[in-house]
Parts: C-alpha cells; structure tokens; sequence
C-alpha cells in the first residue's frame, strides 16, 4: 500500500509541473506568421540559456524564430522573438473565452518503476476505425531517448528518513531540466527506480531487459549498487552519472562519470590556494573524530608535505580548550583547515574561533562546500564544487508554480544538484564535456583512459 501511495504520490508531482497556465509576460507583444511572440531587447551579460530559463522556453524554439542566432549567437541590444505559447486563434477569443491550461510540456514521458517487482505494464492499444470526418492526429515523429533515475527513495519502509526527502527533491529538480529539454525532435522519457539499500534491486535490474532501451542512467548511492550497475553499464555502453559518491575507481570503470571531488582533488585545490596566500600565514589541520585519522585528513596532509606547507596538527578536542592558543602562532594568519561538510559540526567551534580573534590571534577558517551560504562572523574559505554563480529567480518561480512546499533547508540543494546534472548529463549525450548549471560547475575529465570525474573544482573566499 506504501509503495502505491508513493507511486501517486508522484504522479501528483508529475501533474502539477506539467498543468500550469499560461502567464504572459511585460514585453511588447507581436505576430509572426499567425504565432504570438515577444519582442526582448538581450540584456548585457546574458546567454541563450538564460533567456530560455527567464521566458520558460527551450532554446531551440527561440532558435526556430530567430535562424541568425545559428551563425553569429547573441548579441547585446539585439531584438529577439520569443513565443508565447499562444495561437492568435486564441488571444482572438480571449474576451469572452477563459484560457486553456497549456498543453503538458511532458506528455507521456515519464514512466515510473519504484521497484523491479511493480514495473508497470501499458496497456496495448487499440485502434480505432477510421470514419468520414474523423480528424487523426499527426503521430510524434521525435527522436525517444530513454533515460534512467535510481535513487533511495525509501518508498517501502514505514518512516522515511530526511535523506529521503532530498532524494525527492534532486528528482523533482530533474523533472524541470526536462521540461526545459524536451524539444521539436527529441523526447525525452523517464524511467525512475527506489533502489532503497538493496543490492539485489539493483542486481535484478542487470539481470533483466528493463535497460535495454536506457541510453544514460543518473543517481544511486551506496558502493555496492554502484560497482554491480557500472558493469553492466560497461558491457553495454551507457553512462553511469553519480551525483553523490566520491571514492570510486574510475580508472577501471569507464562508463561512470563521477560528480563529487575527490580528496586529492580538495587537497591540491587546498594547497595551491595556501600557496598564493604567501609565507605570512600558519596552517592548522583539525581531526574532526577522537579515534582513527580520516583517509581525507591523511591525503591532506600527504599533499600538505607534498606542496612543501609547513602545517601544525590540532584535535578538534583542543581547539575547543584552552590548548589551541598553544597551536597558534601569533606574528601570522591562522588558517584552520576543518575537514567537514556538516555545518552542525563546523557551528560548534565557531565560539571557540571566535574567542581566539577575541584574545588578538588572527584567524581564518576553512571547511567544506555545506554551510557555504551561511552567515559566519567570521572570515571563512571552502572549497567546493558548487561554484555557479547564476541568478535562479526564474527556476525558483518555476518551482514554486509546479511543486507544493518549501526546499529542504540544506546547501547545496539537492533540486538545483538534480536540475544541473541531468542537463550535463543530456548535454554528454550530445557530445558536450562541461556545463555551467544554476549551481554547479562541471567539467568533465577522464582518468587514466578509465571513467570521468569532475574536474571543476575551486577554493573560495569569503
């Protein structure tokens, strides 16, 4: 019963991103061959995409009415025709008829599999004899490219857990990256899968033929269902996009393209933004647990050695005592590397930081890209792989009309994670190798002949 209330659930979803009404908008109004368009001025600073984005419309319709576009691409000051969405038959009837709800922008594209076991079966179709006067629609002529969604969606258990909601929402993110592809000549179709924690899930998926037809598959989390999906992904050539993990071999995996950073990539970012700081500077490295050293911690300080960075080791025990003022030095800047992408647990040192400044030591924090949009009294640095820096008025209004509630409260968000790597997912399918997303910056690399990881990767200031 769980499984089918989820199931509605999100067909519910589905319905409410593809029935909102038409809007028009405060631009000067024109006619092109009987079709309602914009008349736009391109503002300074502006590309194809973002007109697309602020006028919800793909990029390839403002291309069909604006062909010079093909050659030459945008300039500013020049006027472009965007369309409405509206026939002139129905701005005629406007007065006296209500406006119809716009066509769905994903019609039928969307096939929903929580699990192996329910994969849903269509029914066949039936045709219909012909009679005198009855009007056949035109069939779609588009080009289907099948896609793949797994995520833990959790959809058996009885409690869902917040990972769960941000599965949610990076799925809902993706829903409106399609929207905004699909096109004249390509349809793009949706398969999305509750993977959960099961390994067999995964396995039966392999074992089957629901993948033959999946050009490209987007999600799962935990290692085991990565490595048993990335070698059938290997033996049938399709791409493996991983959004979240970060420890994979890529150099034996070439169909997996890995989104997160690694922890050498962070190390070296890390180190070659300590070297442009110059000598005046003190380098502390916390270890946020009591027990063991982390791999990430141990990686960076072997590239800290490596790079020639002189460094002092501190635990997070005693930068919470009296014991850190010992570790610092007090004719430079400190600059306090916190390995965690948990604002919770950056949070409860920032009284003690803030004590030390307090006391006439100079102090700067670094952690991770989590809490990067949070306000600190403090000077703070991370490092990151979310380093776009797009307006996203038009996705948030977009969101707001399509979607009921708010975003989990996190940064990054998982719906911009969502909408940012099924658009460079869709875009390496098209031969693309980087992108630029609402939030993310992604540029892909590959690794000793093997898989792909993102190769964007930056150290950030504040």
């Amino acid at each position: 019963m769980r499984s089918k209330a989820f199931i509605v659930s999100l067909l519910c979803v589905l319905c409410s991103l593809t029935t909102h009404a038409q809007e028009l908008l405060n631009y000067p109004l024109d006619t092109v061959n009987g079709e309602e368009v914009y008349r736009y001025q391109v503002e300074k600073s502006i590309g194809l995409y973002r007109v697309g984005v602020n006028f919800n419309v793909p990029q390839s319709e403002i291309i069909r009415l604006n062909p010079q576009l093909r050659e030459r691409g945008l300039h500013f000051a020049e006027t472009l025709l965007i369309p409405t969405g509206r026939k002139v038959e129905e701005k005629l009837k406007e007065e006296s008829v209500a406006l119809k709800e716009e066509k769905p922008v994903l019609p039928d594209t969307i096939q929903i599999n929580p699990t192996v076991e329910e994969t849903a079966v269509e029914e066949p179709v039936v045709e219909e004899p012909v009679v005198e006067d009855t009007v056949v629609a035109e069939p779609d002529t588009r080009r289907v490219v099948e896609l793949a969604l797994m995520l833990p969606f959790e959809s058996q258990q009885t409690k869902r857990s917040g990972n769960a909601d941000r599965m949610m929402e990076f799925y809902q993110g993706a829903l409106l990256a399609l929207r905004d592809l699909q096109n004249d000549s390509t349809l793009y179709r949706l398969r999305v899968y509750d993977t959960e924690r099961s390994e067999r899930k995964v396995q039966a998926l392999c074992d089957s033929s629901e993948l033959d037809s999946v050009k490209a598959i987007l999600g799962l989390v935990y290692p085991i269902q990565i490595e048993r999906m990335a070698s059938w992904c290997e033996a049938h050539q399709v791409p493996l996009f991983l959004p979240f993990s970060d420890d994979i071999d890529l150099a034996t995996h070439p169909q997996v393209l890995q989104f997160n950073s690694t922890d050498r990539q962070e190390a070296d970012s890390l180190c070659a933004w300590l070297k442009a700081q110059g000598e005046n500077i003190h380098v502390v490295v916390t270890e946020v647990r009591d027990a063991d050293i982390s791999s990430s911690i141990r990686t960076l300080r072997k590239q800290l050695k490596a790079h020639d960075i002189p460094y002092t080791g501190l635990a997070l025990r005693d930068l919470m005592n009296d014991s850190a003022a010992y570790a610092l030095d007090p004719t430079k800047e400190n600059i306090i590397l916190l390995h965690s992408d948990r604002y919770q647990q950056v949070r409860v040192v920032i009284p003690h930081i803030a004590t030390l400044r307090n006391v006439g030591h100079q102090v700067r924090l670094i952690s991770q890209y989590a809490w990067q949009k949070e306000e600190i009294d403090l000077p703070q640095v991370y490092t990151s792989v979310f380093t776009a820096e797009t307006d996203r008025e038009a996705y948030d209004a977009l969101w707001t009309r399509s979607y009921v509630g708010g975003h989990v409260s996190e940064s990054p968000r998982y719906d911009l994670l969502g909408y940012d790597l099924m658009r460079a997912m869709i875009g390496w399918l098209q031969g693309e190798q980087e992108s630029v997303g609402l939030q993310s910056a992604i540029q892909w690399k590959q690794v000793q002949q093997g898989g792909y990881q993102n190769a964007c990767v930056k150290v950030l200031a504040y």
